[in-house]
């Protein structure tokens, strides 16, 4: 590993030498160094100096060059596979808040995760009351198990952002299903679009919490390896963000029908 973060120090000079050598068609270095900096580029950073491409007009318009650290390398400064897994989970809990909670169809299982606060805590409103369809346009929440936190679930369910009116009558609280309408489709679509506006906001924070813990480092790295790293983090978030917004854009078609 001391080799490996020695060999960053030289990466300014690599990185032109190697962008050089692969426009003029010049022979690469010669293989053999261990540090595998980026995915198919196995190069002795000693012999072949690099620095970083900056952007010229004529580059203007033309997407830059992926940075692809190896995660081996730099498994000192950050794990940046747990980076990727920790983005991936925003996008697994957007999939799940739009198959769960934006449906044009709302049904009792729809209701069951709502999350209620009691005086004893926060818990799913399927474990505090009876969920069940009494006719297509109403359900009905049943909370007679439970009923001083009638209130709190009837709040529940009124915040969830489902959309939903519901009426107390004693310990049951009645859900009436939205018609299906082209100004309810909108509304979850709307919805949709605010779910996804809240997950991208937990991504920003995966990657500054991320761009932070690289940070740490500068007193020990080269300032390009920082930028490089900070580089590939944000290539992760965009990339991520980018698919957030496929699963929006088929949401959104799926929903206005």
């Amino acid at each position: 590993m001391a080799m490996a973060l020695r060999c960053f120090r030289h990466l300014p000079l690599l990185l032109y030498r190697s962008s050089f050598a692969m426009t003029r068609g010049l022979p690469q270095a010669p293989a053999g160094c261990s540090a595998l900096l980026l995915d198919g580029c196995r190069q002795c950073v000693h012999q072949v100096p690099l620095t970083r491409q900056l952007a010229t007009k004529k580059a203007k318009g033309k997407s830059q060059a992926k940075v692809n650290i190896s995660a081996a390398l730099v498994e000192d400064i950050i794990n940046l596979e747990e980076t990727s897994e920790d983005m991936q989970a925003v996008v697994e809990a957007l999939k799940e808040d739009f198959s769960r909670n934006i449906s044009v169809r709302t049904s009792p299982g729809a209701l069951d995760h709502i999350m209620v606060m009691t005086q004893e805590g926060k818990f799913p409103l399927n474990q505090l009351g009876q969920i069940s369809q009494k006719s297509p346009q109403l359900i009905i929440v049943n909370m007679t198990n439970f009923p001083e936190s009638t209130a709190a679930a009837l709040k529940a369910i009124r915040d969830s952002g489902m959309n939903l009116n519901p009426e107390m009558d004693g310990t049951i609280i009645r859900v009436p299903v939205p018609k299906v309408t082209r100004e309810h489709r909108e509304s979850l679509a709307k919805l949709a679009k605010q779910s996804t506006n809240k997950s991208k906001e937990a991504l920003r924070k995966v990657r500054s919490k991320s761009i932070n813990q690289v940070k740490k480092f500068k007193s020990k790295v080269s300032e390009d390896t920082i930028w490089l790293l900070e580089k590939q983090i944000q290539q992760m978030a965009d990339s991520t963000a980018a698919e957030m917004d496929k699963l929006l854009a088929a949401k959104t078609k799926e929903l206005l029908g």
